[in-house]
Formats: structure tokens, sequence, C-alpha cells
């Protein structure tokens, strides 16, 4: 990316989640914690779907994704903002900056097709039993995959197209821990207006829509399942209880991110939530009522547990 900026500014400065040093300690213990046990949970999903062969279905292996998203997630925002609540001076090159923010969108466009997926592969098994198998098929699955990795690097892309360029000659403190777009583009040194509107009708009307899709179709299932079978319907509402959660928690930082007019000191506390706790959530979210995939988690760490020993 060298040549892509020709600015005075070269790096980014911090001003991380706030100035009392106790309390960035306590982050410092809080945050490695749960960022260690989100990576561990997250890796276990993955290696239980990929190794257990009950668990070989649709179903599992977005979840699988999913949780594979996640660890990409937190691995992008979370070793550099742990690193940094331990400093004085918090630091990103332009160029570290510019890839932090490309792979957040990525991420970000290829989970939101994810819930998508997870919500049509839910409304297939509780709508249409019968043809589960046929409609959720192998490459059904794949092509989602590829449809989320693509909107996800297109939706990055063209966000970063319009900021590469752009000249940095004066401010360069950030109140934030990471990069992001809103923040970043109100540094350049030149009218920003029309492309802030661009990053907001783009990530907002993503976020925004997305999130409309989800829940109407949420609402859709209840309804159907309501109407058709009395007994099935609290079965499939604690079902989909975990999938609304889950896009809630998702959606819910995001949509205030990028469709509010200004930053706010609001946007910390989200944005710190939504890198360190709900990718660790996501995972319990998940699994605390499925019984298959916490009688498949066993099996996996006996045989983990049996394999370091035999080592």
């Amino acid at each position: 990316m060298d040549g892509m900026n020709h600015s005075v500014v070269s790096e980014f400065v911090f001003l991380g989640l706030t100035n009392s040093w106790d309390i960035q300690l306590l982050l410092f213990v809080f945050s490695s914690m749960f960022y260690m046990a989100s990576m561990m949970g997250n890796s276990l999903t993955v290696l239980t779907v990929a190794f257990d062969p009950h668990l070989h279905s649709p179903m599992y292996f977005l979840l699988a994704n999913l949780s594979f998203i996640d660890l990409d997630f937190s691995s992008v925002i979370c070793p550099k903002m742990i690193y940094d609540l331990v400093r004085k001076h918090k630091v990103i090159s332009f160029r570290g900056c510019i890839i932090q923010i490309f792979f957040i969108h990525i991420i970000g466009g290829v989970e939101m097709v994810l819930l998508i997926a997870m919500a049509f592969d839910r409304y297939v098994a509780i709508c249409k039993p019968l043809h589960y198998l046929t409609i959720m098929n192998p490459r059904m699955c794949i092509s989602f995959l590829v449809a989320a990795w693509m909107i996800g690097l297109t939706h990055s892309v063209v966000q970063l197209a319009f900021v590469v360029n752009l000249p940095f000659c004066g401010p360069n403190v950030l109140d934030s821990f990471y990069c992001d777009l809103p923040r970043l583009i109100k540094l350049a040194c030149t009218d920003t207006y029309p492309l802030e509107l661009m990053v907001t009708a783009n990530s907002g009307f993503m976020s925004v829509g997305f999130f409309s899709i989800l829940i109407i179709s949420y609402i859709i299932i209840i309804l159907t399942v309501q109407k058709h079978s009395s007994t099935g319907f609290s079965k499939a509402l604690s079902t989909l209880s975990a999938h609304i959660t889950v896009v809630v928690l998702f959606f819910g930082p995001l949509i205030f991110f990028y469709t509010w007019p200004s930053p706010t000191h609001v946007d910390k506390f989200l944005a710190f939530f939504d890198a360190v706790l709900t990718p660790f959530l996501n995972p319990f979210i998940y699994t605390l009522r499925n019984q298959e995939m916490k009688a498949a988690m066993k099996r996996v760490c006996r045989w983990l547990v049996g394999h370091w020993k035999i080592s």
C-alpha cells in the first residue's frame, strides 16, 4: 500500500478507552480473559463441527463458519487493543490502520450474509422439514459461503478505494481504540461530507437492511409455526431465540456506528462490547440449549485430552 497516500501523516494516535490507568489495567485483565475464552470457545466449535461426523449438516456447517469469522474479528481488533491498554502512547501506522479497516469490513460483510444464511436454514428446517436436505444441499451451503466472502470483499474494497488517497496533513488523533471509517474520514484535510454520506449509505444501509430482513424472516417463521402447530411453537421459539440474540448483539452496535450523525462516547462502549464480548458470547449462545453440540464438544475434548496425554 506504499504510495497510496501522499500526505504528512504517517501514523495515527489512539486516545483509547479511558484516561484512568487503574481502569486500563482492569480492562487489560478483563479483555485478556474474554479474548482467550473467545478464541478457545470458537476454536472448539470449529474443531467439533469439523471432526464429529454427527455434526456434518448444513446448520453446523454455517455455525462453524460463523465461529471462524468471530475468531478473525477478535484477532483483528483485540490483540492491538489489549497491548495498547498497558501503553501510554497508543499509535498505529497509516498502513496498519487501512489494513485493520479492510479486514473489519470484510469480516462484517461476511457475517451479515452468514446470519442471513442461518436464518434461511432455520426457515427451511422448521417450515419445510421434508424438503430440508433437498434445499439445503452442499451446493447451496457453498454458494452461501462464496456469496458471503464476495459481498464482504466488495463492501470493503469499495469504501477503501475512496479513503486511501485522502490527504491527511494535520490532526492524527483518533478518539477510539481501533481504526474505522467514520472517525478516520473526519481527520482528512478536505471536504469529506460526500464521503461520509457514502459510508453511511454503504455500511449503514447494509446494517439496517440485513437486520430488517432477518427480523422479518424470524417473524414469518414464528407466525408460520404458530399457525400450523401449537405444540411446535414453543420449540421453534426456543430454537430461534439464540439466533435472534446473536443478530441483535451483532447488528445493534453496527447500526449505531454507521447511522448516527456523529461519533459519541457511547461508541466506545458499544465497540468494546462488539469486539470483546460478542465473539465470546456467540458460541455459548448457540451451544447452551443444543444438547447435540454439547455432547459432541465433550467427545472432542476427551479426544484432545487423550491425544495430548499420548503425545
